[in-house]
């Protein structure tokens, strides 16, 4: 194993656990709300991760600085998705789950 082979798996191993912590949290959360919450945070730093650890291991290369400008790019999106999705379920109706208090349908 080489340097960029050792450095890029931990990228990749916190990556693939960040999906996995949002893929629990889309499950088990309560409300729309929370699993937005849960899968927005976890999702942007799961591609963050990921994505800096694809161009560590592809090295100094075009490859390597396209995968850089996408992990900008989702880290800056992804986030201003979540608020507009969120933003959007609030002027549709949608109201945040409140512990104790009953569901209306």
């Amino acid at each position: 194993m080489d340097l960029q082979q050792i450095v890029s798996i931990p990228f990749l191993l916190v990556g693939f656990f960040f999906f996995l912590a949002a893929t629990i949290g889309l499950l088990r959360f309560p409300d729309f709300f929370c699993r937005l919450h849960a899968t927005g945070k976890g999702d942007t730093m799961a591609v963050l991760l990921s994505l800096i650890g694809l161009s560590v291991y592809e090295g100094f290369s075009l490859t390597g600085l396209k995968l850089i400008f996408i992990a900008v790019f989702m880290f800056l999106a992804q986030p201003t998705a979540t608020h507009a999705i969120s933003r959007a379920a609030m002027r549709c109706g949608q109201e945040p789950w409140i512990k104790g208090k009953a569901k209306t349908q």
